[in-house]
């Protein structure tokens, strides 16, 4: 394997990218965590799966509500289809 003899210039800048870096991706953590205690005391209080919120705070966050309902308009189908499969 070769290794890299990084100039004066390049390893300051390695240096703040890694710094900055791993600052961003530790507040991520922090406030994803954070996110996480609220849904789950939300879900909680309101009796709805914490997952169920979190699908519906991404489709928002996407906004791509007409394609989830197209998506669930066909497994509908697709159940509806296949309902009396054990009567068969």
């Amino acid at each position: 394997m070769a290794t890299r003899n990084f100039s004066a210039e390049e390893r300051t800048k390695l240096k703040q990218l890694m710094s900055e870096s791993i600052s961003v991706i530790t507040e991520v953590e922090v406030l994803t965590g954070g996110l996480n205690d609220t849904i789950a005391a939300i879900a909680e209080e309101m009796m709805i799966k914490p997952n169920l919120l979190k699908k519906a705070i991404k489709m928002a966050q996407k906004r791509d509500f007409d394609k989830a309902r197209e998506d669930l308009d066909i497994i509908e189908s697709i159940l509806n289809s296949t309902s009396n499969l054990d009567n068969e």
